[in-house]
């Protein structure tokens, strides 16, 4: 499915563009209310949007490009994914417009990508990128950990509220600002990977804070495949 995307300043989202993001349901079955659509619309710097060919809305992506301690990083909030048979292209195209702009704004550097998830179907989107924490069969190093404390306090995550070494945060029983997608294949998640979540109340808002590496080579060639070279 051909999908038609635009990342622009959070400023510039119009009336017509939040009540159709009001009206998109993800992954988990839900829509996002205005309210807290109009929420992240203050706390974030871009927006990604994606249309279908009719220019129905199938996906959105609040983001930020920023430097944490000077790493170059893409923090993304808020996000849903429209529960249908494209999905998965949808979400390609989405985060590949986030990768050109990372590239674009840190050339020849590696790219921390960090967001929050509630399933563990969704631990899918990172299969995109290298060294991904939390992943089963590895004990984060202390640098790993500080990592998850940073990101933990730029989503503005109170310190008690997080685990730094589940990766996991407890919530206040309100809506979560996750990234809200269910791959095609979610019924045959890993177990190891289900594990991750299974502590996790998502009725009352728990997420698990995951993040990874998108290498310098990779956005470059990236680059190159959308100019054409």
């Amino acid at each position: 499915m051909a999908t038609l995307v635009v990342t622009k300043d959070c400023t510039a989202l119009s009336d017509a563009d939040l009540s159709e993001m009001a009206e998109l349901c993800g992954g988990s079955g839900c829509a996002f209310e205005i309210g807290v659509l109009s929420k992240q619309a203050e706390a974030w710097v871009l927006v990604t949007l994606a249309r279908d060919l009719s220019e129905t809305l199938v996906g959105y992506s609040f983001c930020t490009l920023e430097r944490i301690g000077g790493t170059p990083s893409v923090l993304i909030g808020l996000a849903s994914i429209e529960m249908q048979d494209h999905r998965e292209s949808i979400l390609d195209a989405i985060l590949r417009d986030q990768m050109r702009r990372a590239v674009l704004a840190f050339p020849d550097e590696d790219v921390l990508i960090g967001s929050r998830l509630a399933n563990a179907s969704t631990f899918s989107v990172f299969n995109r990128f290298n060294d991904v924490i939390p992943r089963p069969g590895h004990k984060a190093s202390g640098e790993e950990r500080a990592w998850g404390r940073r990101l933990a306090k730029r989503f503005g995550i109170e310190t008690a509220s997080y685990d730094d070494r589940a990766f996991a945060v407890s919530g206040d029983g309100s809506p979560s600002p996750i990234f809200d997608y269910v791959a095609p294949d979610h019924h045959v998640v890993d177990v190891e990977v289900a594990a991750l979540f299974d502590p996790l109340d998502c009725a009352a808002g728990d997420v698990l804070i995951g993040f990874g590496w998108a290498m310098a080579e990779d956005l470059d060639a990236l680059l190159k495949e959308a100019s054409g070279f």
